[in-house]
């Protein structure tokens, strides 16, 4: 007997790729704001955290507008040459989208921007392939900040433990993780546990743009790499 045409599978979760006008609507956003803001800045970012950033993002909504995304994307709208660049000077800053980056379009002074991302620090858990910055070693003994239902998950990382007399032992030493290598995922977790936070949020300034004037911010870097890149 023939399959029914109208008993078919429908998954709900599938979603619509993002095609070539929400690509256009991005280009078009920022020239907008490439006309409308005063200065623009490329930065990057290291172990992104999306909640905290939108928080900063949110801050200074009243006088600025970010972009993360496509960093090709966005080098288009910006220009990639003096001859398809937007506003003079833009397509250096479009050479400096690269790598984990984004671009601020901001109303506020040079000193203002300079002061909110250099201040700008968020710590939090270190995710499973972040490096660790420092050794982590548990002592042979009771774990006391452990409740007896935590034994079984904790034997499940790795750790050797057992119960005595309702507390959570740990029977040797055990090292979680080593300075520089990339953090398990049992070791992340264990991390978690301990409340030991090795990640930091940090936004760095790549460099400054206005109508005017083109300064770069990282070190190692001059404006005639950027012309001859």
């Amino acid at each position: 007997m023939p399959k029914s045409k109208r008993n078919r599978v429908v998954t709900l979760s599938k979603t619509k790729k993002k095609g070539k006008e929400h690509k256009e609507n991005i280009v078009n956003t920022i020239r907008e704001c490439a006309e409308k803001y005063s200065s623009a800045y490329v930065f990057s970012f290291e172990n992104m955290r999306n909640l905290k950033f939108k928080e900063f993002r949110d801050q200074l909504k009243s006088s600025s507008r970010f972009f993360l995304g496509s960093n090709k994307v966005m080098q288009v709208a910006l220009g990639r040459s003096v001859s398809d660049e937007i506003r003079p000077g833009l397509h250096k800053i479009s050479k400096l989208v690269r790598g984990d980056s984004g671009i601020c379009f901001t109303n506020l002074s040079k000193e203002e921007v300079q002061r909110l991302f250099n201040e700008f620090e968020e710590y939090d858990f270190a995710r499973t392939g972040s490096a660790a910055t420092e050794k982590v070693e548990l002592q042979e003994g009771p774990l006391d900040q452990f409740t007896h239902e935590m034994e079984p998950f904790l034997r499940k990382q790795g750790m050797p433990v057992r119960l005595n007399k309702g507390v959570v032992e740990l029977v040797s030493d055990f090292v979680v993780c080593e300075e520089g290598k990339a953090l398990s995922p049992e070791a992340a977790r264990i991390l978690r546990l301990l409340g030991i936070k090795m990640a930091t949020f940090r936004l760095n300034l790549i460099c400054r743009w206005t109508p005017d004037e083109f300064e770069i911010y990282r070190e190692g870097l001059e404006e005639s790499d950027i012309e001859s890149s």
